[in-house]
């Protein structure tokens, strides 16, 4: 059995050259990112990721993110306001959309954007469209890593404090990743767990075909967890890593107002520029 090993990433990333970040171009990558959810906590009719961060809809940053790693391989799937959406996203930038007519879960949704994809294909970056403070250097960091060690699957993980509401991930005696449990799943001693899953993976995609085969709704919520690839992958000796990221900040994830006022605060902290599709 060979698994990547556990390890930052960032600290291993420092290793690569410049050169083999700016190596990793389309069609080699398409990035899919999920903004079909409600998002029923934001209390708000508006759709989730149409709430806007310093004046900007959140999902545009994860979009700018992502296409500074694919380029304009960038799937998009919609569901709830589904036409204001794309309104919204193509009024500042160009994409690709794929419908999830019925939110079923997460890998429903990545599912239904697999048509979408180009067909060289070779890594999908999946991203979710309410976590807007991912910087391009761990998107650019992650792909690379994920590359050096020819995984199938890399997840973005962080450490918090209090890891409340985020899922968890699970490792065996080795250190190897073993799954990653939902909070609504997770038992007492799992919720003890720091390290949590972000949300954002690299994954093969001939790995993510097979494996969105075989994902069950048998859980607490009964959707389609994407994080049971995880399991999968584990169990079919797939090379599968994680990255820890140096700030945790960036995967904070935007599901209720105080949430977004939040992550508002530390933009307005770390003063950064306002996106720009024209460059």
């Amino acid at each position: 059995m060979w698994f990547a090993p556990f390890s930052c990433v960032f600290k291993e990333a420092a290793l690569m050259s410049e050169q083999s970040v700016r190596e990793i171009e389309p069609p080699t990558i398409a990035a899919v990112i999920l903004a079909a959810g409600l998002g029923k906590r934001m209390k708000s009719k508006k759709a989730k990721v149409l709430h806007e961060i310093r004046g900007v809809p959140m999902v545009l940053y994860v979009i700018h993110a992502a296409q500074q790693v694919a380029g304009r391989n960038v799937i998009c799937v919609v569901g709830n306001q589904a036409e204001e959406v794309k309104r919204t996203v193509l009024a500042r930038t160009r994409v690709l959309f794929a419908l999830q007519k019925r939110q079923l879960g997460t890998a429903h949704a990545v599912l239904s954007a697999m048509p979408c994809l180009p067909k060289e294909t070779e890594v999908v970056m999946i991203l979710s469209g309410d976590v807007p403070l991912l910087s391009v250097a761990t998107l650019r960091a992650m792909a690379a890593d994920h590359l050096a060690f020819d995984r199938d699957l890399t997840l973005l993980g962080a450490e918090m404090e209090d890891p409340t509401g985020y899922g968890r991930i699970l490792f065996d005696a080795h250190r190897n990743v073993t799954a990653v449990v939902e909070e609504a799943d997770a038992g007492a001693r799992e919720k003890q767990v720091k390290i949590i899953n972000a949300g954002t993976y690299c994954v093969r995609r001939s790995f993510l075909d097979e494996a969105l085969g075989d994902i069950r709704s048998d859980n607490a919520q009964g959707e389609f967890y994407l994080t049971d690839m995880i399991g999968i992958a584990y169990q079919r000796q797939r090379r599968v890593g994680v990255m820890i990221g140096k700030d945790a900040s960036e995967v904070l994830g935007v599901n209720t107002p105080q949430d977004r006022r939040r992550v508002e605060a530390i933009l307005e902290q770390e003063k950064r520029k306002s996106i720009d599709f024209t460059g």
